[in-house]
């Protein structure tokens, strides 16, 4: 449905001027017509750029000729226009209508700053973390936003603080490798149309307040006194199960008890030399007495 534009003059005098896509289509043929008076201006502004590049040879070329390392891409605009390749290496740029930016391809690291973060079970913590990315295509970071490094790195920031919101303390201190992949594929995802490719996300250092590092240390402590009391009363019922077997054994044999005191004896001495008084029965001589 198209309404009727109606405007009034400086005279007070109301005209109808159409509808509203007419007054649109208007307004785009009258925008297209400065291209055309662009192009004519870049025109002779090429022309005369040209012109004093030749009369100034070779000193001119000190302007004209440019260098960037394999590892940076040059991202040239002519008269405002980005032009479709980039450079890298030598290219050749014309001073007066031509600009470029580099950009660097190497992979970047930055630490994110300590954030003040709620977990899901209301415990405040302090996490700190290192983002490693590198920028993927040149003129996407240059032309879809104004500074990709500077937008990482707060992005980075807010989805630290986002994900870490979502999870309680136990998997916060536990479970680091996965909230990392799922930081480093949010924050992937996010920077794809800046031209940015974020490789890794790790976390470094969780802090917890001093008063909960007690009660988490007082809980440890007493957990583990509780497994070292279980273990002890299992060896001793181990240790009481085992007795019982020896004496069994060795009440089969009325012999057996009596060697079993001549190996201690022998221990005994072994250890230190000392005197050692050690009744014995007559009865175990009688059978010797008989014969």
């Amino acid at each position: 449905m198209s309404m009727a534009i109606i405007e009034a003059g400086a005279d007070g005098e109301i005209t109808f001027t159409g509808t509203s896509s007419q007054i649109y289509g208007r307004r785009e043929i009258a925008a297209n017509k400065h291209p055309e008076d662009e192009w004519w201006f870049g025109s002779a502004l090429s022309i005369l750029s040209w012109i004093i590049i030749f009369a100034t040879l070779p000193w001119s070329l000190c302007l004209c000729l440019k260098v960037v390392q394999e590892y940076e891409r040059a991202v040239i605009f002519r008269l405002g226009r980005l032009l479709p390749l980039g450079a890298k290496g030598l290219f050749f740029i014309v001073p007066c209508t031509d600009s470029y930016t580099k950009v660097d391809l190497r992979t970047i690291s930055f630490d994110v700053p300590p954030q003040e973060i709620l977990s899901k079970d209301s415990v405040t913590v302090a996490v700190d973390a290192v983002v490693y990315y590198r920028v993927s295509n040149a003129t996407i970071s240059v032309t879809n936003v104004e500074d990709a490094h500077r937008s990482t790195r707060f992005l980075a920031q807010t989805t630290l603080r986002n994900v870490l919101g979502t999870k309680n303390l136990s998997e916060i201190l536990s479970d680091r490798e996965n909230i990392s992949h799922f930081m480093q594929t949010c924050l992937d995802e996010a920077t794809d149309p800046w031209g940015v490719k974020v490789e890794r996300v790790e976390m470094k250092d969780v802090r917890l307040p001093v008063q909960l590092q007690r009660a988490m240390a007082a809980e440890a402590e007493a957990s583990r006194e509780a497994k070292a009391k279980v273990i002890a009363a299992e060896g001793e019922q181990q240790a009481a199960a085992a007795l019982k077997q020896a004496a069994d054994i060795i009440n089969q044999s009325s012999l057996a008890l009596q060697l079993r005191y001549l190996q201690t004896l022998s221990q005994i001495s072994a250890e230190k030399s000392s005197t050692i008084i050690f009744p014995i029965p007559v009865n175990c001589f009688s059978p010797f007495l008989k014969k």
